[in-house]
């Protein structure tokens, strides 16, 4: 017996049927958050039996990475898209924060599955590498902005390790709790402050 439309033509529409089970994750994950991201809730949304995504994706963390590697992408684009090539490294390097943070609240779900750690040590679809490209940009504008510092890349580390903090802390309310505050954006300075130097007067 068929349970769904996709089962009784296995060759059938493959590469639609991929694409159409990341795309209903991804729609998941942004609405109800990544503890809804079951295997039977996909299939459900895509119209196919709950065993049909193990044609393309064997594992649940297959399917899981690929959807992360979707926010990933649109993480860089958004990024991509603020970026203006022509200002001052340190404005550049702000913008990129900004971006982040504003990410990790507009894909609150997203965000989490993307960092989560069985993905991520997992290695499936190379997730991990995903994020090469962001953090390398990140890593070239620290060097323009802080030509003195001997290690870019650590910098860059510590930059970004403070900015998952702060999305992290903003999210569980303690940030607010311990600033009295309601928008994250003095703690972005700060962290810009501490990590880059003060920014230059008009800036």
């Amino acid at each position: 017996m068929n349970d769904g439309p996709e089962d009784h033509q296995p060759g059938a529409d493959d590469d639609g049927l991929r694409g159409r089970l990341v795309r209903a994750g991804v729609e998941l994950v942004n609405t109800e958050g990544a503890q809804a991201l079951s295997l039977r809730e996909i299939a459900r949304r895509t119209g196919v039996s709950h065993g049909a995504p193990r044609r393309h994706f064997p594992t649940h963390l297959d399917l899981l990475s690929a959807i992360a590697r979707q926010g990933f992408a649109e993480l860089a684009a958004r990024v991509a898209e603020a970026d203006p090539g022509s200002a001052a490294p340190r404005e550049r390097v702000a913008l990129l924060a900004r971006v982040y943070l504003d990410y990790a609240t507009d894909r609150r779900g997203m965000y989490e599955l993307m960092f989560r750690h069985d993905l991520l040590e997992s290695g499936r679809l190379g997730l991990r590498e995903t994020s090469l490209p962001l953090f390398g940009r990140l890593t070239e504008l620290v060097a323009r902005a802080r030509p003195d510092t001997p290690d870019p890349a650590v910098l860059a580390g510590a930059l970004w390790a403070n900015l998952h903090g702060i999305a992290q802390l903003w999210h569980w309310g303690s940030l607010p709790l311990v600033t009295g505050g309601d928008d994250p954006a003095p703690l972005l300075a700060a962290a810009l402050d501490a990590h880059l130097g003060p920014a230059e007067p008009g800036r």
